[in-house]
């Protein structure tokens, strides 16, 4: 089994790279690599897409990459192999994003990318930091995790999905903040798993061992 995570330019990989080839090896899911290159993210088992940054700018980081989009959609879309989208990768799922402007999205989980606005005037913006998680719906990406265990966040904007059958946890920050979002065989983190310690670590475990 081949794990690719998708580079396009968006943010160091290092850590995720690191995290994921870490967890592969214990619990036997074959090898992950990182990889710019259409036909490997095709013939991929599994897909993780990360980003750092703003939504628009990596949306073009993307799409200026010639094949890798399509090839990331027809491995997810029309071969349903498991998806992870991290931060920024997980916000493009949406249908559009409104940071500096609107931007159209991959529109495979229905929703928007919003600024966040606490209802608290102490709690700044970017949230940054550890936050407890609140798990709204049952999945297997939460085996052996339970709410109130933390995740690490920094991000200033957040996903609000369309249908709240695709909102799979949340944290409270001056108001409800999605942290993870997910439908059929895609899912979505707002924080860093591969930064999230036990936490963060358990849950890209889960996902080298779902079969949806």
């Amino acid at each position: 089994m081949r794990t690719v995570i998708v580079d396009y330019e968006s943010g160091n990989l290092h850590s995720a790279e690191k995290a994921f080839q870490r967890v592969a090896r214990e619990v036997g899911a074959g090898e992950v690599i990182v990889t710019s290159d259409p036909e490997t993210v095709r013939a991929a088992d599994r897909i993780v897409l990360p980003g750092d940054g703003a939504f628009a700018a990596c949306r073009a980081e993307l799409y200026d990459h010639r094949g890798l989009f399509e090839a990331m959609r027809e491995a997810v879309l029309d071969r349903a192999r498991p998806f992870m989208g991290i931060c920024i990768g997980m916000q493009m799922l949406a249908t559009r994003g409104l940071e500096h402007g609107e931007t159209a999205g991959f529109d495979w989980i229905g929703g928007t990318v919003e600024a966040i606005a606490p209802n608290d005037a102490a709690l700044k913006v970017p949230h940054m930091g550890w936050n407890d998680l609140v798990l709204d719906a049952a999945h297997p990406i939460f085996d052996g995790i339970q709410s109130g265990q933390h995740a690490y966040f920094v991000h200033s904007y957040q996903f609000q999905v369309a249908d709240p059958a695709h909102l799979l946890a949340h944290v409270d920050y001056g108001g409800q903040v999605t942290a993870v979002v997910g439908r059929d065989n895609m899912v979505g983190t707002q924080f860093h798993p591969e930064k999230s310690q036990a936490t963060g670590l358990r849950m890209i475990s889960n996902f080298l061992r779902w079969a949806p």
